[in-house]
């Protein structure tokens, strides 16, 4: 005779809703997040509310691509929401490790590829990067911007994610060391501009999203859309 749940006790409704998840397989963390899990933990609701913010807007898109991809905390939140995702990194080290760490993302593929020094060679329609533009170096940056647009498709749109130079006065010191090319809202919309019709700009506190005044945004996003032609 089957129990109703008003015969259940409370350890017995517990079983049931935990069921096998105990025996399950467990998901490593990469070193960057290990890093912050260790010593800042609340960073990682800051990272991954970036990443929720870029699945919001690229949910639906085809083949998207991520530059910089990093040890892929958040990459499974966009993975989620997109039909493929080709996530790029310069340091293979990386790679490998997100290869062997995240086998249950079936629709991602890790690329060992660096854009400062060429295109890939297939398309996508969607390009994000999430804290690597101020890692660039200033004088390749125009070559690592047309190398990524080499990649985007006509009707395309891009996201850059970056810590705001205002803010740098708040950064770790491990942060500033490579913080090398950081943005305003106004060069980084500038920068954007050189590539598309349209660009779309934000402001991110913590995890709030806002449209609020530029100077004391921590973080700033820009979306592109509508691929200029090549002047």
């Amino acid at each position: 005779m089957t129990q109703s749940p008003s015969d259940k006790s409370v350890r017995d409704i517990y079983e049931d809703a935990l069921g096998s998840r105990l025996d399950g397989p467990e998901i490593s963390l990469g070193p960057w997040a290990s890093l912050d899990l260790m010593n800042d933990p609340k960073r990682l609701t800051f990272v991954l509310s970036r990443y929720k913010f870029v699945a919001k807007m690229l949910a639906g898109k085809g083949k998207v691509m991520e530059v910089g991809c990093g040890d892929a905390l958040g990459l499974p939140i966009v993975a989620n929401a997109v039909g493929h995702l080709d996530a790029i990194d310069w340091d293979r080290r990386l790679i490998d490790s997100n290869k062997r760490r995240l086998t249950h993302l079936t629709n991602v593929s890790f690329l060992d590829h660096d854009l400062n020094l060429s295109a890939v060679p297939f398309r996508v329609d969607a390009i994000y990067s999430v804290d690597v533009i101020e890692h660039i170096d200033p004088a390749g940056e125009a070559r690592f911007m047309q190398n990524q647009m080499a990649a985007l498709l006509r009707t395309g749109v891009m996201i850059i994610g970056t810590p705001n130079q205002t803010a740098s006065a708040y950064a770790s010191p491990q942060s500033e060391i490579g913080h090398i090319n950081l943005k305003t809202f106004a060069t980084l919309k500038g920068l954007m501009e050189r590539y598309f019709d349209n660009v779309f700009m934000f402001g991110m506190n913590d995890e709030v999203l806002h449209t609020g005044y530029a100077p004391m945004c921590h973080y700033l996003w820009a979306i592109g859309a509508g691929v200029r032609e090549p002047q």
